[in-house]
């Protein structure tokens, strides 16, 4: 099988912890059941990690939820795409306390194959501008496509 998989990489803290409160959840068990499911019902969700999956034998992709090296998602068929856009943005994640909030902003870059125009599907994300070109360049390979860097002010082909 012939497959490109991405997935988002789980921080090493948000691993120990969702590890910690699965461990928490299984031996509150005998205590209580339903202590027990919620507790393990949060640690799995620490846990979850998603990503996006293309089969090239079959010309199918999915966006996918991984868990313990498993990939849960719907396969749906590959439409012809016609170029990998490097495209750089901001990611915001709010963060809330009972009285305070705030935000915090990340510089990203995505990844989006277009197809049919301008649908596209959102396949890589990463903070390293090399490393996404590399995939950029995989995919041009592969999908015989060309590349549009849009990381900076003025957009242009590669």
């Amino acid at each position: 099988m012939n497959k490109i998989i991405y997935l988002k990489e789980v921080p090493l803290l948000k691993k120990i912890l969702g590890y910690s409160i699965v461990v928490l959840g299984l031996l509150s068990f005998t205590a209580s059941i339903v202590f027990g499911a919620i507790f393990i019902a949060i640690g799995i969700n620490f846990l979850l990690t998603e990503g996006s999956e293309i089969d090239l034998d079959n010309s199918t992709y999915r966006s996918i939820h991984s868990l313990f090296g498993f990939h849960f998602g719907k396969w749906k068929p590959c439409p012809k795409f016609e170029y990998v856009s490097v495209f750089k943005t901001s990611e915001n994640q709010t963060v809330r306390v009972i009285t305070a909030e705030t935000t915090l902003q990340n510089d990203i870059i995505l990844l989006n194959l277009f197809y049919n125009g301008n649908k596209h599907i959102t396949f890589y994300k990463t903070q390293d501008k090399n490393d996404a070109f590399k995939v950029a360049e995989k995919f041009k390979l592969i999908f015989n496509i060309d590349i549009l860097d849009a990381t900076e002010s003025e957009k242009k082909w590669l």
